[in-house]
């Protein structure tokens, strides 16, 4: 009997401490783009480890990074932190990571997740990939 109840606060507390979140998310927006591979915005992800920003798609831009294996990565540039203020993050000069300049939150490029608090959840991913010399991004 005491294990039921125990079930039950903690499984409202669950849910109560998940409500603080709401409204913490990135919007979802359309977002498709295509480049070629030889376009003067990207020709930087024919490096290995690269990564560029272009603007005009989603809600503050994207940021696309090439990883070490040769498979791309796309993300919204706005931060996961606070994303009401739609804060834009720049790419680090280490390469391997992205700033948001408002909070100081980072985050990885190989996979978007927070590794620099005050951010907890990852920026919003989009669907990236190449075929015949195109870079196609998506959700």
């Amino acid at each position: 009997m005491i294990l039921r109840y125990g079930l039950l606060v903690m499984m409202a507390l669950t849910l109560i401490s998940c409500g603080k979140d709401s409204g913490e998310i990135v919007p979802s927006v359309p977002v498709n783009f295509q480049a070629s591979l030889s376009d003067p915005r990207i020709t930087k992800l024919n490096s290995l480890g690269s990564a560029v920003v272009v603007t005009g798609f989603g809600v503050s831009g994207l940021l696309i990074y090439r990883d070490i294996n040769g498979g791309f990565h796309a993300y919204d540039r706005c931060s996961s932190y606070q994303p009401q203020n739609k804060c834009a993050v720049t790419i680090d000069d280490t390469g391997f990571t992205v700033t948001d300049p408002c909070s100081g939150s980072k985050f990885q490029l190989s996979d978007g997740s927070p590794v620099k608090a005050p951010a907890s959840k990852s920026l919003r991913v989009y669907n990236a990939y190449s075929a015949s010399g195109q870079l196609f991004v998506s959700n």
